[in-house]
Formats: structure tokens, C-alpha cells, sequence
């Protein structure tokens, strides 16, 4: 049942996030006690592992609520404009042109008011140089962290919430550095090596290889395009620049592997010592490194592999089993207690998805390896592992990238194949040892053919991308698919024997009946002046500008261009009329026009607040936009209106942000 304890805790971290209210502490508390004295009192009963489960989901809705208590902020709920001083906490990224920054500490100064945030994010000039600890001052315009952009959407005030940002900005002018933090902090020594080694690495390369080379080796993404996020994406080898479990099994594994083939050749050492222990220490110190150079804590995937690196290479040291789903449970009980809010992110949910079932399919019985096999036959087994691990990997990540991208890689398994015999054997070996060559200044030629490994790799993606076009689209996909996905997942981590399958298997007709998600008929943005209409295959814009962040996100969200205008619609100084064959819709712009248009449209869109006697109409005004955000609307024609979905469910959690 241990095996069960992270997917109850998930679930209570899921319906705490579910609520429509916040609950209250003493409410958290005395349940939470009352589940202990109940797990005390029949710590002797046969029923202990369920109250085991019950008591990991209760752990798990209290988790959020701690987490918003120790970290937590008040979040900006007004713009503000003015100069301040802050402190640098973190560089989130930087290119030629801007750099995004975590800052805390904000002091007003020349009349600027006193903000109640803990901390922001701001988008600052690329000059001057800055690290963690440093203070600056300048005039910055803040803006309240904005909510989702469609209904089950990355949740941007969920995540700020919980990282202690309280709102957006950017420098308008007056940008200086004032202050430099501690020569000694470590946080500061860290960003600074990490920042040293992207710039030895782009002094080298140039373009795609010195963006990519930066994520491989320190995790900065930042100067990746977006057209080599999309080619890489339709390929299915996105993951190769995100450091995860590949980057640092073949760097801890590579070092583990050369210190015991280094001792084992020298035989004082070898007579003397446990070669397989001290190699094992010397990997797990190469994964603590690696980490701090991909971002340390904040890199859930980097994380979550070097905890279960840490695990594998502590069972190599306590002579026991590594590779076991019981490792993997603790694994990720850890991130859930250390960072929560990560598990409603896509990149634990892909990382974990993917480990469970690599993880499960090693577990089942299979045949024992063929001993003496020449070089052919051991090639043609690490090809056919390659392939195997892709497909597995792919397969259990396939629901959730679906969910959270609207993409999949139907040829992931062949670009897999293509590509990791050069990640693994030219670009993250010359990568550790450009890395290793730095402080002598002779890191050029092994920076240089880690960039030619990474142009190949690119080559192998595009020509992957271009046998897959026309077969990357999927269907949508609401949040009851990932609940089946998870559920899917328990059963397959808990069940030892080849009925682990049946889980996956029935998932697919659940997920099919229950899991499938509609287009919409008409959306509203909430910021913005956008009012999407569908006519017929397609969508066009009432109001608003195309190219907006809010159109450009439900375009691709819904693999459909949306036209810049609605054809046939028809506008005035007082709003617009936009008719189907199904309905009406008015979008009123003029307090004027609610006498003509309510209850004459199925639909009144208006920014001002409707009066009360506007009625007969579904009727979407200021306050609703202000509550819910976007809003997402289907045409019932059975039932002659419209089904209505908010992209913010309700305003009472501390998260969010009552414009």
C-alpha cells in the first residue's frame, strides 16, 4: 500500500484546489487530528494501510494551505506605477534584448505607495549585469498576475500564489544597479557560475546550438525560438533540452561507471576498497552538481531525478535492490512536500507518468539477457532499448502532453532512436567535459563538438518533424481525462504482475466516453476587446484585434486559426451584431444600445455594467468578465442556449484577483 501514498496525497492536493472556498484552518486541523487518533486506535487493525491511504490524502489537502502560509503573498489586486528599490532574488532568463528577474524587498521612493506584495516579477533591460542578492532601483509599471486563459488552463495566479509573487511589471525607465549582494552567499556564487558557463558556451556556438547548449548544460532556455521549440515538439525530442532524468542518469551514471572502472584498474584499490560504493558516492555528488547548474530546486524534473538517483545510488551503498517503485513513491512524496503546487504543473505530471511505467515495465518478469553477444548483436540491443524506452516513455506521457500542449509525436520513437545515441555519447559527454576544461580555458574544442552533436540533432528533429506533418493534431481534452490518467497510473504502480496493464487498457474507452471536450461556439476575453464567434468549420473575431495573447492562445489551444474579422457581422458606434444559423449575438459598446438589444439577441457581450431590466438575453457584463475571465460558450440547440463555462471558477481563494 506504500506504493498507493503519493496518489492519495495527490488526491487531496487535487480537491483542496477544488474547493469553492477556502477552508479554515481550525477546520484543517481538527480533521487532520481526528484522522491520526483514528489511525492510534487501530494501529493494530487490518484496515491500518487504508487509514494510511486516508491519512496521506488529508496530509495532502493541508499540504497548500501550509505552503500559502509559509510562502504565500498578498497579490496586487491594482496596477501601480512609480520608483522603488528592490532586492534581486533570482534570474529567471535572459536574452540580447530583455531579462525576466524575481525581486523582493520593494521600497517606495519620490511618492510611489507602499505595495503589499512579498515579491514580483519583472521584465528588466539586459544591462547591467546582475546576480541574486544584488539591489536596484527604477521606475516600474506592476500589474496583477492574470488568471487562466481558458477554463482548466495553466493557472499563472495558482503558481505566482504559491511562489510568493504578488504581481507582473516591467522597468519604464531609470534602471541602475545599486548594490551588490554578499561575495559568499551561495545562491549568488551559483546563478554567477551558471550565467559564466552559458556565456563560455555562446561564445563558442552561435543560433539554435549555443540556445540548446545552454538549456543542456545550465537550464536556461530563454534563447531557445519558438521554432525550434515547435520542430522539436513535433518530433517528440523536447525533452532532450529540458535537463530531466535523461541528463543526469548519463552524467551521475557516466561518472559512476568511469571512477569504477578507474579503481577497479588499480589493484590496491581495488583489493581494499568497495569500488561499487565509492563509485556510487562520486556519481551521487556529480547529480548534486548537475542540479545546482539546472536551477536546483526550482527544476522539478532535475529534482525529481536526482532524488531518485540519490535513492538508487543509496541502495547501491546499503547493498540493496535500486530500481524499484517503492523508490519512486518516495521520490515523489518528497516534491510534493517540498512543492506542492508543482504536481498541477505539466512537467511532474510527465516525469512521474514516464518513471512509473519505465519503472513498472523493468519490474515484470522477462527472460534473462544473452551472455557473450558480439558488438553487433550488443548494438542492436541498446538501438532496441533506445526504441523501447521511447515507446514506453511516450505511452504513458501521451495523455497528459495531449492535455496540457494539444500536440502529440506519433514518430517520437523514431526521432528517440535517431537522436540519444548522439545525446548520449557526443553531446552531454563533451558538454561535462567543456564544462570540466573552463577553468583552464580550453573548453573551445570540446564546446565545438558538443555544438556539432547538437546540430545533428536538430537535423535528425527536423527531418522527423517532416515525416510527421498532418498527423501531430489530437483531440481535446478536459480535466476528467487526467483524473482517469492518474487513476490509470495508480493501478499500474500498484499491481506487481502483467494485470498492471489492465489499468492503461481500460483507461482508453473511460477517457473516450468521459474525457473528450467540445469546441466552442463563442469566446470572450477578459482584458482584452476579443469576442471569437464560430460560423460554420471556422472562427472570426466580432471585436478585438487578431494577434492579441489571448487569441494567439486559443488558436493554437484549439489547433484552428480564429479570422481577424466575423464575416458578415455588422458594427456601429454602439456596438456590433454578429448572426449563425443557430444564434445571435450583440456586443454592445454603448450604454445606449441596451434598449435596442436586450432580449432581441440570444447573447449580450457588453464592458459596461448591465442594467437590470436588460433581460431575455444571456447577458455577459463587466462584473461576469471581472469574476469568471474568459468566458467559453457552446450553443445547446435542443435546449435553445448556451452552456457557459468561466475560466476562473470563483474569486474566494486567496489566489485570486478581484480586478
Amino acid at each position: 500500500m506504500f506504493i498507493l501514498l503519493p496518489f492519495a496525497m495527490l488526491a487531496g492536493l487535487i480537491a483542496y484546489a477544488s474547493l469553492p472556498v477556502e477552508p479554515q484552518s481550525w477546520a484543517l486541523v481538527a480533521v487532520g487530528l481526528a484522522v491520526l487518533a483514528l489511525v492510534v486506535a487501530l494501529r493494530a487493525s487490518t484496515i491500518l494501510p487504508l487509514l494510511g491511504l486516508l491519512a496521506a490524502f488529508w496530509a495532502g489537502v493541508c499540504l497548500l494551505p501550509l505552503h500559502g502560509f509559509w510562502f504565500g503573498t498578498e497579490m496586487l489586486r491594482y496596477p501601480a506605477y512609480g520608483a522603488y528599490s528592490a532586492r534581486v532574488d533570482a534570474i529567471v532568463s535572459a536574452t540580447e534584448s530583455t531579462r525576466r528577474i524575481i525581486i523582493s524587498d520593494l521600497t517606495p521612493f519620490d511618492g510611489a505607495r507602499a505595495l503589499p506584495i512579498v515579491r514580483a516579477r519583472l521584465v528588466t533591460p539586459p544591462t547591467p549585469p546582475l546576480a541574486p542578492g544584488d539591489t536596484i532601483e527604477a521606475k516600474v509599471r506592476l500589474a496583477p498576475v492574470p488568471g487562466p486563459v481558458l477554463s482548466g488552463s495553466f493557472d499563472g495566479q495558482f503558481h505566482a500564489y504559491f511562489a510568493g509573487v504578488g504581481a507582473y511589471g516591467i522597468v519604464t525607465s531609470g534602471f541602475s544597479k545599486t548594490g551588490s549582494g554578499a561575495q559568499f552567499d551561495p545562491g549568488r556564487v551559483v546563478e554567477q557560475l551558471r550565467m559564466g558557463i552559458g556565456a563560455r558556451i555562446a561564445g563558442v556556438l552561435d543560433g539554435a546550438s549555443a540556445a540548446i547548449g545552454r538549456a543542456m548544460v545550465v537550464g536556461d532556455q530563454s534563447e531557445i525560438t519558438d521554432e525550434t521549440r515547435e520542430v522539436m515538439a513535433q518530433s517528440g525530442l523536447a525533452h532532450i533540452y529540458s535537463i530531466s532524468g535523461l541528463h543526469l542518469s548519463i552524467v551521475a551514471g557516466g561518472v559512476f561507471w568511469l571512477m569504477r572502472w578507474l579503481l577497479a584498474a588499480i589493484p590496491p584499490v581495488a583489493n581494499r576498497w568497495s569500488v561499487k560504493k565509492v563509485a556510487a558516492v562520486t556519481g551521487l555528488i556529480a547529480a548534486g552538481g548537475y542540479l545546482l547548474l539546472a536551477g536546483g530546486v526550482g527544476n522539478i524534473p532535475a529534482l525529481r531525478s536526482t532524488m531518485m538517483l540519490g535513492l538508487i545510488f543509496g541502495a547501491v551503498l546499503a547493498g540493496r535492490r535500486a530500481l524499484t517503485m517503492r523508490n519512486v513513491a518516495i521520490a515523489a512524496l518528497a516534491i510534493m512536500v517540498i512543492d506542492p503546487a508543482s504536481v498541477f504543473r505539466a512537467s511532474f505530471q510527465l516525469s512521474f507518468a514516464a518513471v512509473v511505467a519505465l519503472i513498472g515495465i523493468y519490474e515484470m518478469p522477462r527472460s534473462a539477457p544473452r551472455g557473450n553477444r558480439n558488438w553487433m548483436a550488443r548494438m542492436g540491443g541498446s538501438l532496441w532499448a533506445a526504441a523501447a524506452t521511447s515507446l514506453i516513455a511516450g505511452m504513458a506521457t501521451l495523455l497528459f502532453s495531449a492535455y496540457h500542449f494539444q500536440q502529440t509525436a506519433p514518430l517520437s520513437v523514431v526521432g528517440n532512436v535517431l537522436v540519444l545515441p548522439v545525446v548520449s555519447l557526443i553531446i552531454m559527454p563533451f558538454g561535462v567535459l567543456s564544462v570540466l576544461a573552463m577553468p583552464l580555458g580550453i573548453e573551445k574544442p570540446f564546446v565545438a563538438i558538443m555544438g556539432w552533436g547538437i546540430d545533428r540533432m536538430v537535423d535528425g528533429a527536423v527531418l522527423v518533424a517532416g515525416w510527421s506533418a498532418g498527423l501531430t493534431g489530437n483531440p481535446l481534452l478536459t480535466v476528467w481525462a487526467l483524473i482517469i490518467g492518474l487513476a490509470a497510473l495508480a493501478w499500474f504502480a500498484f499491481l506487481p504482475t502483467r494485470w498492471r496493464l489492465a489499468g492503461p487498457l481500460l483507461a482508453v474507452p473511460l477517457v473516450l466516453l468521459f474525457g473528450l471536450d467540445h469546441r466552442p461556439d463563442v469566446l470572450i476575453a477578459d482584458t482584452t476587446q476579443a469576442v471569437a464567434v464560430r460560423q460554420g468549420e471556422a472562427m472570426g473575431l466580432v471585436t478585438g484585434r487578431g494577434g492579441s495573447f489571448a487569441v494567439n492562445v486559443w488558436s493554437d489551444h484549439y489547433q484552428e486559426e480564429i479570422a481577424d474579422t466575423f464575416e458578415g457581422a455588422r458594427c456601429d458606434r454602439l456596438g456590433c451584431i454578429a448572426r449563425t444559423p443557430e444564434f445571435s449575438i450583440a456586443v454592445i459598446k454603448n450604454a445606449a444600445a441596451f434598449a435596442e438589444d436586450c432580449g432581441l439577441h440570444d447573447l449580450v457581450v457588453a464592458r459596461l455594467r448591465a442594467p437590470v431590466t436588460c433581460k431575455g438575453s444571456l447577458v455577459i457584463d463587466s462584473e461576469d468578465l471581472q469574476a469568471g475571465g474568459v468566458q467559453w460558450l457552446r450553443w445547446d440547440g435542443s435546449a435553445a442556449r448556451f452552456d457557459l463555462r468561466t475560466a476562473i471558477p470563483n474569486l474566494n481563494r486567496p489566489w485570486r484577483v478581484a480586478r
